[in-house]
Formats: C-alpha cells, structure tokens, sequence
C-alpha cells in the first residue's frame, strides 16, 4: 500500500509506503533529496499540519477513540461494537485494527518528517523554522506512544523505518511498556525544549509539551513531576477554562480556544488541515437526521454514566440529551414529515413519549449524546454539517484536564488532601458545573470528577485501567451497561483484558509480535 505525499510531501517528492507492516512507515527509497524544499518556515510548517489533520488520525478519532475509550470504560453504550461493551474483543476486532494502523502511521509521517529536515537543517537549513518544526514531530511521536502503551502496552518502537527497510528484518519485538512511556517521555522532553511558548491557534507550544507531560506522569504514578508540569502550565497564565463547555465540541467558533492544548484539526471546506469529523453521525440523536445532517445515534450515553452525575450538574444537559431536553436554535424539518415539522416548528424537543416517526426519541438509554454533534445543518439552525462530516476539532489535551492531573498528583495516592492549591484546582472545574467547592477530596472523588468532565471523548477506560486490576475490575463489574429494559452486569472481567490484543494481521506478518516483550534501552 502507498501513501500519497501531502502538503509539503508533495512538494518534496517523498512517499511513504508500508513495508509489509503496517507499523513501519518508511520514506521512500528512490535517493530524492530535499535540496530545492523545506526552504522556508512556511514550507516546513504546511508539512508538519499533516500531524494535526484527520487524515492520518481519522482511524482512531472515528469510533475507535470512542469503542476503547468510552465504550469499554462504560461511560457509553452500543449494539455495534458490543465485544468492547462486553469486553470479549479478539485480535481480529476491527476498533484494535484500526487504531493500531492509525497510530503507526502518524509516527511514520513523524519518521520521514524528524529524518528530512535534521538532513535539511544537516545541509544549510534554517534551524530558526526547522527546530519548531522537529519539535512538533516529537510531541506527536511522543504522545502517540503514550496512546500506545496505555492500549497495548508492551508495543513496537519504531524510529528509523528507512533503516529497518534497507536491514531486510521486519521482525520487530515488542518493547516494555515501561520502556514504550520512557521513549514517549523522552520525546515530549524534546519536544518541550524546542517548541515556541506561543503561537498561533491550533498549533503546539512548550505548554502543550508539559501538559501532555503530566499526563504521561501520572500515569506512571510520577506525582512529583506530575505535579510540577501541571503547575507549570496553570503559572504560565495562557491558558482558562471557557465558560460555553458544549460549544468546545460543537461550534467551530470555537475550534482552538483558550482551554486546548492539543487537538486534532478539522474543517469543513478550504481545509489547510486535512479532512472533516466525522463523529457527528455516531452520536446524533437520529430524531435530529435531515437532508445535512447524518444521525445514527451509534453510541449513546450508558445507564452508569447517567448515574454518576451529582444533582445540579451542568455538564449532564452539557453533555447529554434527555428527555425535555431542548435547543429552540434547531428547527430540523423533513420532506412529507407534516407531524415531525409540526413538532419541531418551534426549535428542537428530545422527547421519549412522542412516537419515533414524528419526533420523538427512544434510544435504549433513552438518552443521546451532545458532544461532537454539531446539530442538524446549517439551513435548521446549527452549525455547518455535510452529511457525515462536521468542522468540529476533536480535543485531545485541554486545561481542565491539567486542573485534574494537579489535584490527583498533589494528593499522590493519599488517602485524601485538602491542599488549598489542589482544592483551587479541583474547584475551578467544578465551578463551571455549577457545583459546590470541595473541602477535601480522595481519589474516588477526583476520578467521578474525571469522568464527567470528560465523558465521550475517549479517555475514561484510561483512567480505570491505570487504577490497577483489582481497583478495574471492582470498577467494571458494578456498572450497568445494559438498557433500560435489559439491565447487563460484567461477571468475568479478567486480568487479561487490562490490554488490548495487538492485532492478527501483525501477528502473522512479525511473530516476534506474539512473544514476551524485550528491553528497549540496554
């Protein structure tokens, strides 16, 4: 299989062709040089947007992201990728396929990117827009390796594919996990020390490097440098949490605003930065489907979740669509739908009494989800939406996430705190929901806190898992993740399903796959 060269790739005449692997992504071996590219910082910074675009990332933003992160953590409920809700997935699973190719093929583009402008900078480039530039792969590289470990955890490194390529040996083992987090944190210290402390929006600084630095910490159980990254990002005063929470996910008006530290970049048309989300039709309520708009209701919000919000929190009509749920903005209408147009001639209702064919709403949880759906089209009053896809960026580091990795780093795996830093932190996020402030928390409360902050955007099954075995599987086997006629409680969570399997392509292709992982630093 070929990858077309994009942005500056096409300019520079470099391909990216899979070797037999789909991990090792190589440059091609044709012997171009990048003598006559890479000149300028607006060469180098049109290939380097590739990184941030849907199109290398779009295998795992789109359900992936969701199957594994939300609908394996219970925070969502489906009949599609049910082996996830179950937790019965084999390696031929297509969710595992598809994340697996995608994050390996982000890093070759990081590979041949890393590799042709050190040659470039080697040869007389200028270091003033190719270092920013070297450093943003290695943000890329190294947040991706975290991606990796946290779902499979022992896993390949790859660095250099050219080189593997011209070796003739493809047998590439599977490295500790614990080697896999230290080359992603080495990657983010690179990254760190060569990013710029501003730019422009969308694009990645030193801070978003420290954030995604505290994140990798904590999940090592590193508080101390956790903490310390975290506190770096909140004293550096570039970043707050936005008052509008469902507009982050919903309205391209806010696309790079002043919460995110990362996020993967989407637009509708004219796109300098690949391709369009495509969330919007897995979570729509399908009683907002129209002639723009796509809405399937794939995923909707599980039983459990719907449980774990606090009375009064915003973040649940934020986040959730419910009966008497409304948005008087949409006016969705239909071709022969006189009853459904009658019903919504006033703005949108979520309504689980009024029959399904004129308006009404009857998903198993009787519940649809409001993050990453942008509503109905353009013409009923929502944002833009052509069909499957939506201008909405998907955000994968934000502040209130920081704010979190603080207060759980500050309480460091105590029995519970109330450090006044930390309880500052933990506050300002619950402020927002409109819920009273802490005067201590555990570790229980931070992470019902992180549940709900950041419920559907793939992140939960993570929290879980970096509990431990035990702590997960008493997780797991307490929640509902069955309907509101068919209740399903989990009897047989195994220590075995901490971890992805890798999947079976890769394993006929590289047996060294299927054997114990090695050490990657000697």
């Amino acid at each position: 299989m070929t990858i077309k060269s994009i942005y500056g790739f096409v300019a520079a005449g470099l391909l990216l062709t899979a070797c037999g692997k789909e991990f090792i992504e190589r440059p091609s071996l044709s012997g171009t040089t990048t003598g006559n590219y890479y000149n300028s910082a607006e060469e180098v910074r049109a290939a380097t947007s590739t990184l941030y675009s849907g199109l290398p990332w779009r295998n795992y933003e789109s359900r992936a992201q969701d199957a594994i992160g939300d609908v394996m953590g219970g925070n969502m409920f489906t009949y599609t990728d049910v082996e996830y809700l179950n937790f019965t997935m084999s390696s031929a699973s297509e969710r595992i396929g598809a994340a697996w190719g995608a994050f390996y093929k982000i890093i070759g583009y990081a590979n041949v990117m890393i590799k042709t402008f050190e040659e470039k900078k080697a040869s007389g480039g200028g270091a003033s827009y190719l270092d920013p530039a070297i450093a943003e792969c290695h943000f890329i590289r190294g947040t991706v390796y975290f991606y990796i470990a946290r779902t499979w955890g022992a896993a390949p490194i790859i660095t250099d594919p050219g080189a593997t390529a011209l070796s003739g040996n493809f047998n590439i083992p599977r490295y500790l996990q614990s080697d896999v987090l230290r080359f992603a944190l080495e990657e983010l210290k690179l990254a760190e020390a060569g990013l710029p402390e501003s730019d422009v929006a969308g694009r990645l600084t030193k801070y978003s490097a420290k954030g995604m630095m505290a994140k990798v910490y904590l999940y090592q159980k590193d508080y101390t440098n956790a903490k310390a990254k975290a506190q770096e990002v909140i004293d550096s005063g570039k970043y707050r949490l936005v008052s509008d929470y469902n507009g982050m996910f919903t309205k391209t008006s806010m696309n790079n605003n002043e919460e995110t530290l990362f996020s993967i970049q989407h637009q509708l048309s004219g796109d300098p930065w690949g391709t369009g989300n495509i969330k919007n039709p897995d979570r729509g309520a399908g009683a907002l489907r129209t002639a723009e708009a796509d809405a399937w209701e794939m995923y909707i919000p599980s039983l459990d979740l719907l449980k774990e919000y606090e009375f009064g929190d915003l973040r649940r009509k934020w986040s959730v669509m419910e009966h008497g749920w409304t948005n008087t903005a949409w006016k969705p209408q239909r071709v022969n739908a006189p009853k459904y147009n009658a019903f919504m001639a006033n703005g949108f209702k979520y309504d689980t009494l009024q029959p399904v064919e004129d308006g009404g709403s009857l998903s198993p949880t009787r519940s649809n989800i409001t993050k990453y759906f942008a509503g109905p089209g353009k013409s009923f009053g929502g944002d833009a939406v052509l069909g499957q896809n939506s201008g909405n960026n998907v955000v994968l580091l934000r502040y209130a996430d920081i704010l979190l990795i603080y207060a759980e780093a500050t309480l460091a795996g105590g029995a519970s705190s109330s450090d006044a830093k930390a309880l500052q932190a933990l506050n300002l996020v619950r402020a927002r929901a409109g819920l009273a402030p802490r005067t201590s928390f555990t570790l229980d409360q931070i992470m019902h806190e992180r549940r709900v902050e950041f419920a559907f955007e793939g992140d939960y099954w993570y929290d879980i898992q970096r509990q431990g075995y035990a702590k997960a599987k008493a997780i797991i086997e307490k929640q509902n993740r069955g309907t509101v006629t068919a209740a399903n409680y989990l009897t047989n969570f195994s220590e075995d399903r901490m971890y992805l399997p890798i999947p079976a392509g890769e394993l006929v292709q590289d047996p060294e796959l299927a054997k114990d992982p090695v050490p990657y630093y000697k």
